[in-house]
């Protein structure tokens, strides 16, 4: 008999599936599809896609060929890409799974006309982001002449500023677009489909959006949110006037207040960010942080609330307001979301 956990993650399929089709309608007349990596932002990559797929979602995207192999049961005819493209050590995987590799490389470039046997890839050529990618120059060389390249893809580096960056990039792809025999070009994540009509090209690859998260300002209003962490009360405890709590007593009550020790921590993805800054929810009341967040504890103030040994409380994980609380990326706070919680969906 599996022991009960702590910890759960309540996550809203229904909601998960809006913010998709909310990002698909802004993303019109392109596809649309969805970045499932790093297990589909900490939420559970396989459920992730098998809703988005029900959708209508066709194009997904992970980091690596061990993430591919976790949903490749899943696609039930969808396209995936990796991301990573394709080392000498990935092509016994590669090779048995229908994803594509996303060819970053020269080298991979090679590696994958001699082992491919003809079968279609994805290029992606840097514009700006100076990460991984072709250069233009490599990628109209002839260098991809014999692949069957199907989305020739390129990411922008600051879609979350108005900046004059993002549109020498859109430039540059077109350009190199213009050169590459490919299907398709992609370059927009959340926050590029929200910057306008011309960096949607034919494809756009939203990830945070989809979980909930605020890309951009435009998104205020109609992502929806769809985790929300609970933690088990362990403890409820008074804390006199005058008291210190937890490590280095970052917190000294001014006055006798009443405490519960959630059952969370940072080693679960609620980082040290969160000391003196986050809350929990009794109710419509908000419980706050007191001192500092510890590998698996947390004090709140639940002082006139009727909250008691066992009992859940939620976190206050609204992306955008946590970010702010804690000081941590948006990205960060799901995909640090730690194996410890039981994932629920709704």
């Amino acid at each position: 008999m599996a022991a009960s956990a702590p910890l759960r993650l309540l996550i809203d399929g229904g909601a998960l599936v809006a913010n998709w089709r909310w990002m698909a309608a802004r993303s019109a007349p392109a596809a649309c599809g969805a970045a499932v990596k790093a297990d589909g932002y900490g939420l559970g990559a396989a459920e992730v896609v098998r809703r988005l797929r029900a959708a209508g979602c066709h194009d997904f995207f992970v980091a690596t060929w061990a993430e591919a192999e976790v949903i490749a049961p899943h696609l039930d005819g969808a396209d995936l890409s990796v991301l990573h493209g394709v080392g000498a050590e990935d092509l016994p995987t590669a090779l048995a799974t229908p994803a594509k590799p996303v060819l970053n490389t020269p080298e991979q470039a090679r590696r994958w006309r001699a082992a491919g046997n003809g079968r279609p890839c994805d290029v992606m050529v840097d514009t700006g982001m100076n990460r991984l990618g072709l250069s233009a120059k490599e990628a109209a060389s002839g260098l991809l002449d014999g692949l069957a390249v199907e989305t020739l893809m390129s990411h922008l580096a600051r879609a979350d500023e108005d900046h004059a960056l993002n549109a020498r990039q859109a430039a540059a792809l077109r350009e190199v677009g213009a050169r590459v025999g490919a299907q398709r070009l992609s370059l927009a994540n959340s926050a590029g489909v929200l910057l306008g009509p011309d960096y949607r090209f034919d494809l756009t690859r939203p990830g945070l959006a989809l979980y909930g998260g605020f890309p951009r300002p435009e998104a205020a209003g109609s992502v929806r949110q769809v985790v929300r962490p609970q933690a088990r009360v362990l403890q409820r405890r008074r804390l006199p006037a005058g008291e210190g709590i937890g490590y280095n007593h970052l917190h000294v009550a001014a006055e006798d207040r009443e405490v519960a020790i959630l059952n969370i921590g940072y080693a679960d993805g609620y980082l040290r960010g969160f000391t003196n800054r986050g809350a929990a929810l009794a109710g419509e009341r908000r419980c706050p942080v007191l001192g500092r967040v510890s590998m698996d504890l947390t004090a709140v103030d639940v002082t006139g609330a009727e909250v008691g040994e066992g009992d859940w409380l939620p976190i206050d994980f609204d992306l955008p307001r946590a970010a702010k609380q804690s000081g941590l990326s948006q990205y960060e706070l799901l995909t640090g979301l730690g194996a410890r919680y039981t994932r629920v969906w709704r």
